[in-house]
């Protein structure tokens, strides 16, 4: 018999609450300032590694604009998304797991993080190449990332690591069978979608709220690497993808997106078949079909990489009037999570960089702290103030907030939704989504995987997690790993 695993704790010796649920005001509802768990899991995690990022290390960007198009001012009233608006923009691309010397090819998710430096403020939307994510609590963050990093003894990545954790938490199904087909490993940044990822907030401006999902559409067109192209690649070019997205600027042809919005009215969440505000899940099109919005394009590379690129931050609490957040608590954990890791990683003063500063004048009661470069002279530190200084428009700043049902707080998931379970929308992708091809590569980059030595027993877990997303696919799985 295997012994008994020491009863988790916090940092202070006392048994932990959890390690999978932070404390919410009801199953769905807002997490609390006090989870005193959380914030010490999260605040140690954004200090773990110095200097570089501790998640999306590696990466590349360019500045461009972004367009509107088309008209959606009856769902939101943030200027940046007013009809005609072009928006300078700064967009980042990057691996997740990989340190700064990976390489860019490898089978990962990719981050997908956008900078509009709008008339009303900067407004950060930070996301990935998927529309989904491996879990729904930001108190397994920590965990996953760990997962899929390197090992303590060894120091090398594990794939018995990663499936390990992918096969204890059922919830990650959706992202890691899109992981595992050819969507996993890009062509190039160039050639593949974007998302926002969360649900967010939009409000009108008569205050009508609508919740919304995020697509950039590539007009280039989706181009992926077999899992043996992209390993040669590996040992060609590292840089592949950072050093495609600089030539291709350099030489004038400019990568080009084009962004829809998924628009669900307010009052349709809490009755709608999966939860609306779970990252493990997609919206199906028929139900919220897309609205085209505008067009992002790239047409400037950086002065200096590490100014621009290294130094930039994105956040998801960088938001302006008209455009909110969710329920969604992955989303919620970020907010926090993000601005405390830029203050660590790059300073307390990382909003007065020049990459990270508004285009707008900005007057506010933060002062003073390491490396302040801007400062307010005479200004009355503090308010109220009978000596001048800012004062708050609370209508035109007011938070884009939603309704919580009174319940008791709890660590817990949600479960109010018909159809929220964890292999149907993954077994929908494998069934419904997939071509026959796409189904055999998927099938061999697991297989692939499986035998880089995971251990007997997580494979056993690995071939029944796959049979829960779909039977035919796990049977043929289990053949070729010798599972019965």
């Amino acid at each position: 018999m295997p012994e008994q695993p020491p009863v988790s704790t916090t940092d202070h010796g006392a048994p932990a609450p959890s390690d999978a649920f932070s404390l919410t005001v009801g199953a769905d509802g807002p997490i609390v300032l006090h989870d005193h768990h959380f914030i010490q899991q999260m605040a140690h995690f954004n200090r773990e590694r110095v200097p570089e990022r501790n998640v999306h290390a590696k990466g590349g960007g360019a500045f461009g604009y972004f367009q509107v198009t088309d008209n959606v001012s009856a769902f939101t009233k943030a200027a940046v998304f007013q009809p005609g608006r072009a928006t300078e923009v700064l967009l980042r691309l990057s691996t997740v797991a990989g340190e700064q010397g990976s390489a860019d090819t490898v089978r990962d998710p990719r981050g997908f993080a956008l900078k509009f430096y709008t008339t009303e403020g900067n407004y950060d939307l930070v996301g990935n190449n998927t529309p989904i994510f491996f879990i729904r609590d930001p108190m397994k963050f920590p965990h996953f990332i760990r997962s899929q990093k390197r090992r303590p003894d060894t120091g090398l990545r594990d794939h018995d690591m990663q499936w390990d954790f992918w096969t204890l938490n059922p919830e990650s199904a959706h992202q890691v069978a899109f992981l595992f087909t050819d969507r996993g490993t890009p062509r190039t940044w160039r050639h593949m979608d974007g998302f926002g990822s969360h649900t967010y907030l939009w409000i009108n401006a008569a205050g009508e709220r609508f919740w919304v999902k995020y697509h950039f559409k590539t007009e280039q067109g989706i181009a992926n690497f077999t899992a043996a192209e992209a390993a040669l690649q590996v040992a060609q070019d590292a840089d592949f993808h950072r050093r495609d997205l600089f030539n291709a600027i350099a030489r004038g042809d400019y990568p080009a997106w084009t962004l829809y919005v998924q628009v669900m009215p307010y009052a349709d969440a809490p009755g709608y078949r999966f939860n609306p505000f779970d990252l493990t899940k997609v919206w199906p099109h028929d139900d919220y079909p897309l609205h085209r919005v505008g067009r992002l394009v790239l047409n400037r590379n950086p002065d200096n990489f590490f100014a621009q690129v290294e130094q930039a931050a994105f956040e998801p609490s960088a938001l302006v009037p008209g455009i909110g957040i969710s329920p969604d608590k992955m989303l919620l954990g970020r907010m926090f999570a993000y601005a405390d890791t830029h203050r660590y990683r790059i300073g307390t003063n990382y909003l007065q960089l020049p990459v990270n500063q508004p285009k707008v004048p900005v007057h506010g009661y933060t002062f003073d702290g390491a490396m302040a470069y801007h400062h307010h002279g005479a200004q009355p530190v503090y308010s109220p103030s009978s000596y001048g200084g800012p004062q708050a428009d609370e209508a035109h700043g007011a938070d884009a907030g939603w309704g919580v049902a009174a319940g008791e707080m709890v660590r817990a998931a949600a479960t109010l939704h018909a159809e929220d379970d964890d292999f149907g929308q993954p077994g929908t992708l494998v069934r419904d989504v997939l071509s026959d091809l796409d189904r055999d590569r998927l099938a061999g980059n697991v297989i692939g995987h499986l035998r880089g030595g995971v251990s007997t027993p997580v494979v056993e877990r690995a071939v029944a997690y796959w049979r829960a997303i779909d039977k035919a696919l796990g049977d043929r799985i289990a053949a070729s790993v010798g599972i019965g």
